[in-house]
């Protein structure tokens, strides 16, 4: 699983922008947001995740 801090997600429709994309590039990986702590955990290409959350209009920073 990798995890990403992503400082600007600050509202739920930023999470629900963020699973969108996600889900568009990694379809039936699992993901896990948290939106107090600003991050996002989800399973398959790291790569792949940091590219749709950066599409979406976010900044994720990979944790780890």
């Amino acid at each position: 699983m990798s995890e990403f801090l992503v400082e600007d997600m600050t509202c739920g429709h930023c999470e629900k922008a963020i699973k969108a994309a996600l889900a568009e590039a990694l379809p039936g990986a699992a993901v896990t947001v948290d939106l107090g702590a600003h991050t996002v955990a989800v399973e398959g290409d790291a790569e792949k995740a940091a590219a749709a959350i950066a599409d979406a209009g976010y900044t994720p920073v990979r944790k780890g």
